[in-house]
């Protein structure tokens, strides 16, 4: 989606570990943007100590020039020529002195969460529209004190107090896509073994709500189909492989249907994803991790987006790691984050024609 409009926000970017390769692969998605007709793409800035990436970009003997920005009107004026980069907090700044390509510190883990925090301030101060998340190293910030599992977790708390629209349900939930195929893993990372006792009625219920909810409102999708996967092989064979689909699963897609949710399934895994299957469905409920992203990762392992529904605010991210085995080496592909970046901008562009129906 590209329109042209002077009151498009910009979306912010925070961070993320600056030891890997989030860095270089937002700029080489500023270049891929800035080349772009003045209004016909998303603009952004990032959250980070602006004197490093200007270092890191030498290091890539990169011909970007960044620009120190202090107020994020000034984007999309500044965009065309350099990437935007607003300056984290003086008292965190100084924390980044000793970040190297490769290495997760955690005496940096201040910084990369102050980044996140100013995106999601300025997000609710209305002056960007929505949050692209460069990858965190999780085991850096927990050494640093970081009480929360990831982005996910973290944005649901810092965003709790901020209302909901009227209707809307609340709660995290991940999303991964590319293009029209969708995948939700309803439990994620958790063992296997404990998938089970975590699939209930209510659970698949509000999953499901949330999901169908999103898909009208951030995917502009009108009369969406969810095709819910079943737990056991061949989704239980009538029961001889599991009593889940016959006990839980069916009677949630019974409650969901009830609230007006074009649910079906339970289906068996292993058909539901192949390239005619996909074009049945809008998005597929699944019941634990794997079985939602080994078969996006397979169809889609350079393009996916994760995407965090259920919040107030537009979040995005690509769908990979901080890639520090790969840092600093240059050759960092950027295609999920740019997919990222444009999936956040059609995101905040489809809640706001939503709104406006809703209010109109």
């Amino acid at each position: 989606m590209t329109t042209d409009t002077e009151d498009r926000l910009p979306l912010a970017v925070s961070m993320g570990e600056p030891g890997g390769v989030g860095t270089e692969i937002l700029l080489k998605a500023w270049k891929h943007f800035s080349e772009m007709p003045p209004g016909q793409g998303p603009t952004f800035f990032l959250i980070d100590d602006p004197m490093r990436v200007e270092r890191v970009a030498r290091a890539f003997n990169a011909d970007i020039p960044i620009a120190t920005l202090s107020d994020p009107s000034r984007t999309q004026e500044l965009f065309p020529s350099a990437l935007p980069v607003m300056a984290l907090p003086e008292d965190t700044l100084g924390l980044l002195k000793e970040c190297e390509f490769g290495k997760a510190l955690p005496a940096s883990a201040p910084a990369v969460v102050a980044s996140i925090d100013r995106a999601v301030e300025l997000i609710s101060e209305g002056a960007a529209g929505g949050l692209v998340t460069l990858p965190i190293q999780k085991e850096a910030l927990a050494d640093a004190g970081f009480a929360h599992p990831g982005h996910t977790e973290y944005l649901e708390k810092m965003t709790a107090k901020t209302d909901m629209p009227k209707g809307v349900e609340r709660g995290a939930v991940m999303i991964l896509t590319a293009g029209p195929f969708r995948v939700v893993p309803m439990t994620v990372h958790v063992s296997l073994s404990e998938v089970p006792a975590l699939i209930t009625k209510e659970r698949i219920f509000r999953t499901g709500l949330i999901l169908a909810q999103a898909l009208v409102r951030d995917y502009g999708i009108p009369a969406p189909r969810i095709a819910v996967a079943g737990l056991n092989p061949h989704a239980g064979e009538g029961g001889k492989l599991g009593k889940e689909e016959q006990e839980t699963i069916l009677p949630a897609i019974s409650m969901l249907r009830e609230r007006g949710i074009d649910a079906i399934g339970p289906f068996p895994a292993d058909t539901m994803f192949h390239e005619e299957a996909r074009t049945k469905y809008s998005a597929a409920l699944c019941m634990y991790h794997d079985q939602a992203l080994i078969p996006m990762k397979t169809a889609a392992f350079y393009a996916a987006v994760n995407t965090t529904l259920g919040l107030p605010i537009v979040r995005t991210s690509p769908d990979h790691g901080t890639g520090l085995d790969i840092a600093g080496k240059g050759h960092a592909r950027p295609d999920s984050l740019i997919n990222a970046i444009y999936s956040a901008d059609r995101m905040v562009m489809a809640r706001n024609a939503f709104q406006h129906q809703t209010n109109g």
